[in-house]
Parts: C-alpha cells; sequence; structure tokens
C-alpha cells in the first residue's frame, strides 16, 4: 500500500509548504491584506516624529539661549522665576497643572 502513495508524498508535502507560504504571504505580518493596517500606522508615527522633532528645535533653541557665551536675559529671568516661584507683582499669574510625564 505504501507503495502506491509513495509518488504522491512529496506532491502532498510540497503543495502544503506552498499553501501554507501562500497564507502567510496574505495574512501574515507583512501580508497584503494588511498592507493598509501598516500605512497608517506609518502615517501615524511619521506625525509623532515630526511633533517630537518640533519641540526638540524648540527645546534646542531654549537651551542654546542659556549658554554662557550667549545668554537671553528674558530667558534667564523666566527660567528663574519658575524654578524659585517667584512673579513680578505686576505679572498675571495662571497656574496650571503639570503634565503627568513631567511629576516624579
Amino acid at each position: 500500500m505504501f507503495e502506491t502513495i509513495r509518488p504522491y508524498v512529496f506532491t502532498g508535502l510540497f503543495t502544503a509548504l506552498i499553501g501554507y507560504f501562500a497564507i502567510q504571504a496574505l495574512t501574515g505580518d507583512r501580508g497584503l491584506l494588511l498592507e493598509n493596517a501598516r500605512e497608517a500606522t506609518l502615517k501615524q508615527r511619521t506625525a509623532e516624529l515630526d511633533t517630537l522633532t518640533a519641540e526638540r528645535k524648540g527645546l534646542e533653541t531654549r537651551v542654546d539661549l542659556l549658554q554662557d557665551n550667549h545668554l537671553s536675559r528674558d530667558l534667564l529671568e523666566e527660567r528663574a522665576r519658575v524654578i524659585l516661584g517667584y512673579a513680578d507683582p505686576r505679572d498675571i499669574v495662571i497656574r496650571m497643572p503639570e503634565p503627568a510625564a513631567r511629576r516624579s
């Protein structure tokens, strides 16, 4: 009986292997059916990268203005008031809660 099935064993094995790879090509992590989800994730992360890049650029500018060789008096005064908790009597102070990420 095995002799009659023997020629079809390799054909069945290769058919199963091709079927497995075809299913993975369609439904796997990088499959054709998930292409839209990958593109949406890419757009979301690109927008997040743009936001973080702009934030970093702003922070780098503030750091450059606080360097010893190029000190911005306004920024220095602002930082001193924030750190020491002082305000000019003519200032209008609006207290806002700190973001959860900055609390330690």
